[in-house]
């Protein structure tokens, strides 16, 4: 026989649509020994996992063309053998099957573990996600949604998400944005290779980015061919005074990460009056602390800034929900780039959550808890006579230490009590030398963000544990 789909029959009785779709190659002229090969194989390759369970022999036989008892007597005998389990009321499955031995090869790189307590930065409390809220605005959003809307969506994304975050970029964060000027991605990384790749396709050569800062994102601007050029961080942020000759700067000047500065004004005019395209990555613009948010460097220069902004922190960052500002001259070069951004369902979830106040409300309540955890952490800290910076804003602070041989000390320290936590080196680009004062420096950067509630009390007392010798 040849390769058969095994599937629900419509023939002249009933349709038995109780089990499950079944790829099956009958091989040979003899139905039952093609039919007991083609299941052990099955099985054998993993096609059908342990617990699944299989189609009635009525329906099998009705879907392969074949009889009844025949089947019945494949399923016996599968079951002799041990390939499957069949009880009275819960029909055939396939049975368990012991681990591969000892040597098998292995097809998979395992997970990585997850470390019990966690300080690194860049996440949020994912326990905090309004999980209820959510559930709710999806449910309202999915209920009223035309059909159309479930087809194949705008590239560009839905126009409602991007009339939304028009309205909200605006108000909260100073961002001069037309709906048809957004674009929405799956996340920065996504927006960020579509910016890199648009660029290199108009010809840029050379992108500076901040000495300090994600690999990830170095990478991903590189992936197409862009050149990098680390400009220095000192205490007015990065010196873009070196990003003269490139074509593009890469900045995230609300709080530099992992810094955690923000850019002084005067660079804010200087990157403002810059002829080359800016990127400017909002990297935990709507939580600041101590006085209000620093508006975003695109309403000095629309014209030529592309302003990112993410759902990463405020919400959670499996949504992959994403967005760019994209001046004019670039919008269709950076939309040609788009490909599987978010789900229909979410950016219009998102939507209604932002027009229904309901995003507002969670970011008020991650600021004051983040600001709490900051707190603590800084109090903490200061009783073992230690400062951190950069805690004006975001959900992470630096602990500056004088030499890189006490930030791996610290980083092995932490490793041996179960805690993860990143040094700035970590997140040096390389490219400036101590010659000119702004060189590697030592510390480490601590997310406070991350850990559930529960857990940070245990995280921060391990950090102390591990920080008794420094100065």
């Amino acid at each position: 026989m040849a390769e058969t789909w095994a599937k629900g029959s419509t023939g002249g009785r009933r349709a038995d649509v109780s089990g499950v779709d079944l790829h099956l190659d009958l091989s040979g002229t003899r139905v039952r020994a093609g039919l007991e090969g083609a299941l052990r194989e099955a099985i054998r390759a993993g096609r059908l996992r342990p617990g699944t369970r299989l189609p009635s022999s009525r329906a099998l036989a009705a879907d392969l063309g074949i009889a009844r008892n025949t089947v019945g007597e494949v399923y016996s005998q599968l079951v002799a053998e041990g390939w499957l389990t069949a009880r009275t009321g819960s029909g055939t499955a396939v049975a368990a099957r012991r681990a591969p031995a000892p040597g098998a090869a292995v097809t998979a790189r395992p997970e990585q573990a997850v470390p019990r307590y966690d300080l690194r930065a860049g996440a949020p409390d994912l326990s905090a996600f309004p999980r209820r809220a959510w559930l709710a605005t999806a449910r309202k959003v999915l209920a009223n949604a035309p059909d159309y809307l479930l087809g194949y969506p705008d590239p560009r994304g839905l126009p409602q998400l991007r009339s939304a975050l028009a309205d909200y970029l605006a108000r909260a964060r100073g961002v001069t944005a037309d709906p048809a000027h957004i674009v929405i991605c799956a996340g920065f990384a996504h927006g960020l290779a579509c910016i890199s790749r648009a660029l290199r396709a108009a010809g840029a050569a050379t992108l500076a980015v901040e000495a300090y800062g994600h690999q990830t994102h170095r990478d991903i601007a590189a992936g197409p061919g862009l050149h990098l050029r680390p400009l220095p961080v000192d205490g007015m942020g990065a010196v873009v005074g070196r990003a003269a000759g490139a074509d593009a700067v890469l900045l995230t000047p609300a709080h530099q990460f992992p810094l955690g500065v923000t850019l002084h004004p005067r660079r804010r005019r200087e990157v403002a009056d810059w002829g080359g395209v800016v990127i400017e990555d909002d990297y935990d613009g709507e939580f600041r602390y101590d006085r209000q948010p620093v508006g975003a460097l695109q309403t000095l220069a629309p014209d030529h800034v592309i302003y990112a902004g993410t759902a990463s922190k405020s919400l959670a960052p499996s949504l992959r929900l994403g967005w760019l500002v994209v001046p004019p001259r670039l919008l269709d070069a950076v939309a040609a780039e788009l490909a599987a951004g978010p789900s229909v369902i979410d950016q219009l979830t998102l939507a209604e959550f932002i027009t229904s106040g309901g995003y507002d409300r969670q970011i008020r309540r991650a600021r004051l808890a983040y600001r709490r955890r900051r707190d603590r952490l800084a109090a903490a800290l200061h009783r073992k006579g230690l400062r951190v910076t950069g805690i004006a804003a975001g959900m992470h602070a630096v602990l500056e230490l004088p030499r890189t041989s006490l930030e791996h000390a610290a980083l092995s320290a932490a490793s041996e009590h179960g805690l993860a936590i990143d040094g700035l080196g970590h997140y040096w680009a390389g490219g400036t030398g101590p010659d000119d004062g702004h060189g590697v420096r030592a510390g480490l950067v601590i997310g406070y963000g991350r850990p559930p509630e529960h857990a940070y009390t245990m995280a921060l007392a391990r950090l102390c544990a591990v920080l008794p010798d420094f100065p």
